[in-house]
């Protein structure tokens, strides 16, 4: 199961411990740019939110909660992507111009 299909299951089950596990799957993204570190704050601020409302059994807002930690953690997951391929791009470009 990749990271991204485990932070969705953890976003099912939203319990107290499933924090501590999604910080630590979405540790190493930490660093890749500014974007997707603000993007991992805004999806563990709902995740944490969300396993609150879990938690204390506000049955009320626990379904508006998840829909929107799944699509911080889809927004999130693009961001990582769009970086991982950018990488590459942007350092054969300067090899390209080295090379020239």
């Amino acid at each position: 199961m990749d990271c991204f299909q485990r932070l969705e299951a953890l976003v099912d089950s939203a319990g107290v411990d499933d924090i501590e596990e999604a910080t630590a799957l979405l540790r190493r993204f930490k660093g890749r740019s500014r974007e997707v570190a603000a993007a991992i704050d805004e999806f563990m601020l709902d995740f944490m939110t969300l396993v609150f409302v879990v938690e204390n059994g506000e049955e009320g807002f626990e379904r508006p909660v998840r829909k929107l930690a799944r699509t911080r953690l889809s927004k999130l997951e693009r961001l990582v992507t769009v970086t991982a391929e950018e990488k590459p791009a942007s350092s054969a470009g300067l090899s390209l111009q080295d090379g020239g």
